[in-house]
């Protein structure tokens, strides 16, 4: 018999047209540097884990969705107002207020492409 992870997703992949860009402008934003990585034939950035806990994922040169359209990542963070202000900064667009939930607050973003993503605080 297989284990399966107790989590639904398992690892995220973000599409960017500039992998050096993107790193710098989602370490800016979320305070925490990417590792570079090779997988497989493609270089990629790799947002920061613990080996075998929680879920992660990586920055890879790819075609993005159309702005503000495709799936969105939540995205960790200490201090939601912290972060939020250093998106516009960074080359991004902070495009919702904060939304508060039972789990925390979270607001939508957008990266230098384009991509969704969501900034979250427990």
């Amino acid at each position: 018999m297989t284990k399966s992870s107790p989590n639904a997703a398992v690892w995220f992949e973000i599409p960017v047209r500039d992998l050096a860009r993107a790193k710098s402008f989602y370490g800016a934003v979320i305070a925490r540097p990417l590792k570079d990585e090779q997988m497989g034939p493609n270089p990629t950035a790799v947002f920061a884990y613990r080996a075998g806990e929680g879920v992660s994922g990586h920055l890879y040169k790819g075609e993005p969705a159309k702005k503000g359209t495709g799936g969105t990542v939540h995205l960790a963070v200490d201090g939601l107002e912290d972060a939020l202000a250093r998106v516009g900064p960074a080359g991004g667009e902070v495009v919702s207020p904060i939304i508060a939930i039972p789990a925390g607050r979270f607001a939508y973003c957008l990266d230098p492409d384009g991509n969704s993503f969501g900034l979250f605080s427990a």
